[in-house]
């Protein structure tokens, strides 16, 4: 096939890819390298031809793009909280994986010691690329998840300059001592991060100027990241990795008003390119090379996950403040992911033809560790975590935004009935009844820089943004949209006089409105000054939602469904666009005259909270 079709059927089969990994809760990169080895060197589809010099510059670029977005998610927050520890495995860390890693594929693997010290400098890195949707997936603590996501994406470029320092050192620096490399890439090295520090501040300066028109600083970051890169490997082959690195950790930090929008262009390019390198990447291996794999590298490979990473962490962390628990879950999480396959693609065909035979072995051995690493560490990441106390059970609880009689109505009494709630607003004094009711609370402003580091609720999966302001509340709701899903995040209605629609926020601007559509914070503080509150009952095969709600709006005033948990503890918020079936089973929570609530005085489980 020509290369225009073969470039649409690898977008095809990796976007596929991404949404049958999807389904079945599968970490992405084990689908796609399964569908890249299946249409590669299985069935021979398409052929990648290794060592190609156009593939690896490719391969390159897209390498670029992922770690700028990665970095560009690193916040200096997030150092405050867990810098003792990051500290320590971005630079104690890789030269003792390295050291042990060479060891053991020289005396497990049997790799020659120059093709043994470069693979091991590959498998340094620790893939964020994996490490970040996992997380996610994991419901992990935010202090843990700062360590692993910090450690992989800092440690993927250290990793590949440390596998440039060796391969330079066997290949086109033979004539040079080892130390006259030293010096000389530590001056690259310092060269490229003040590159990269000024060019990302200097980029940060030029968007914030008014100079470039919004819609058009997405593409031309693109372009800048790619530009940079290329200046990077001008001054040394693959610094541009660096470059680009600290180029989006220093844009990152900046707190640029259209920094969401640059990061969302980011993530969407960083998934496109991710599927397509993982197709291509294992489409370059042969049935040969496939057939290299013997035992001596399955034994390398459990040694670098029993004995390499454990012993690594330990040392770099020792005497560090950090929770012994977090050290166990490190000593164990080090999936690997595009940058050690990438890199691997390239510097194998490369040593092959500097004269080392055993080099054929590098690619083969290097998709092996990123196999079992992903399947091993991405299936036991969520129950090790939880079993050492670092991540949430489950999602499964309601965090609200803004406090007031009617949300303290709703909070203490789910808080009764054993389902999470967090109750957030910027002022002490608004949360001291909450406190009172023994509710947990979050004393400052969500959107805020303070929020975003300490924040820490990955027990919730619902929110509900209830302030008395319409368009506080539809801010809150975009925001928090992303990452809670905009279909578990809801707002109350906007007021009377805006409900009309040609008048109020478009639900591209704004959250969907919560409970029955039409109850605003100025109806619902109405209904608790008469008395409303809010009850729970528990709904049986008998006695169907449908006739408990028939008995209490009997005088015609229709009663207001808040929530349901279903049989198996399921926590759910009613809105309109996303209607509850509560059933047989189902414990309700709803809204309603105390009047309405003695009517139903024969229903089994009944509760409320009081004001």
């Amino acid at each position: 096939m020509n290369f225009v079709t073969m470039l649409v059927f690898v977008l095809v089969i990796g976007m596929a890819s991404q949404l049958v990994a999807s389904r079945l809760r599968l970490p992405a990169i084990v689908v796609l390298i399964a569908v890249g080895l299946f249409v590669g060197p299985i069935t021979g589809i398409i052929t990648i031809p290794a060592g190609s010099e156009q593939v690896s510059e490719f391969i390159g670029l897209g390498v670029a793009i992922i770690l700028f977005e990665g970095a560009m998610a690193l916040r200096l927050g997030e150092v405050k909280r867990v810098g003792h520890g990051v500290g320590r495995l971005v630079t104690i860390g890789p030269p003792i994986a390295l050291a042990l890693g060479a060891t053991f594929a020289h005396y497990v693997a049997g790799l020659s010691w120059p093709v043994a010290i470069v693979t091991g400098a590959i498998l340094v890195v620790t893939g964020p690329t994996v490490i970040v949707p996992l997380l996610r997936q994991a419901r992990m603590n935010k202090d843990t998840a700062s360590l692993l996501k910090w450690e992989g994406i800092v440690n993927d470029p250290v990793g590949v300059l440390l596998a440039v320092l060796a391969f330079q050192y066997f290949t086109v620096a033979q004539g040079r001592s080892f130390w006259e490399i030293v010096v000389a890439f530590l001056i690259v090295v310092a060269a490229t991060v003040v590159i990269g520090g000024l060019g990302g501040w200097l980029v940060g300066k030029f968007f914030r100027s008014g100079l470039v028109p919004s819609h058009l600083k997405s593409p031309l970051l693109l372009v800048l990241v790619l530009v940079f890169y290329q200046l990077g490997n001008v001054l040394e082959y693959d610094a541009g990795l660096l470059v680009v690195t600290t180029m989006g950790f220093v844009l990152g930090n900046m707190n640029l008003p259209d920094r969401e929008q640059l990061v969302s262009f980011k993530e969407s390019l960083t998934v496109l390119v991710l599927s397509t390198l993982f197709i291509i990447i294992p489409a370059q291996l042969t049935l040969s090379e496939l057939k290299l794999i013997d035992w001596g590298i399955v034994a390398f490979v459990a040694v670098l996950m029993f004995v390499v990473r454990p012993v690594t962490v330990l040392v770099s962390t020792a005497w560090a403040p950090m929770r012994w628990n977090d050290k166990k879950l490190l000593a164990w999480i080090a999936p690997r992911g595009i940058v050690a396959a990438a890199t691997a693609g390239v510097f194998g065909p490369k040593l092959e033809e500097a004269g080392y035979e055993d080099a054929n072995y590098l690619l083969p051995t290097v998709f092996l560790v990123i196999i079992v690493t992903v399947l091993a560490h991405g299936l036991t990441l969520g129950p090790l975590a939880r079993k050492l106390g670092l991540a949430a059970d489950r999602s499964n609880g309601l965090l609200i935004v803004g406090a007031s009689p009617f949300t303290r109505e709703v909070a203490s009494v789910l808080a009764q009935h054993d389902v999470d709630v967090l109750v957030a607003d910027a002022s002490y004094r608004n949360l001291q009844p909450f406190r009172m009711d023994e509710v947990p609370t979050f004393n400052a402003e969500v959107l805020s820089e303070h929020a975003e580091d300490t924040l820490d609720a990955p027990h919730l999966n619902y929110v509900l943004c209830a302030s008395s302001n319409d368009y506080y509340n539809a801010l809150v709701s975009r925001a928090m949209g992303s990452k809670y899903g905009f279909h578990r995040t809801f707002q109350l209605a906007t007021h009377e006089e805006s409900l009309h629609e040609a008048k109020r926020l478009t639900l591209q601007q704004r959250g969907s409105f919560a409970f029955d559509g039409n109850s605003d914070s100025a109806m619902l503080q109405v209904r608790i000054d008469e008395g409303w509150s809010v009850h729970t009952t528990k709904i049986t095969a008998d006695y169907t939602w449908a006739d408990a709600r028939a008995r209490l709006d009997a005088d015609g005033v229709p009663s207001m469904l808040i929530a349901g948990v279903s049989e198996d503890g399921t926590f759910g918020l009613e809105s309109l666009e996303h209607p509850l079936k509560p059933a047989a089973g189902w414990r309700v929570f709803y809204f309603a005259p105390a009047k309405a609530q003695h009517r139903a005085t024969h229903l089994a489980d009944t509760g409320s909270a009081s004001a």
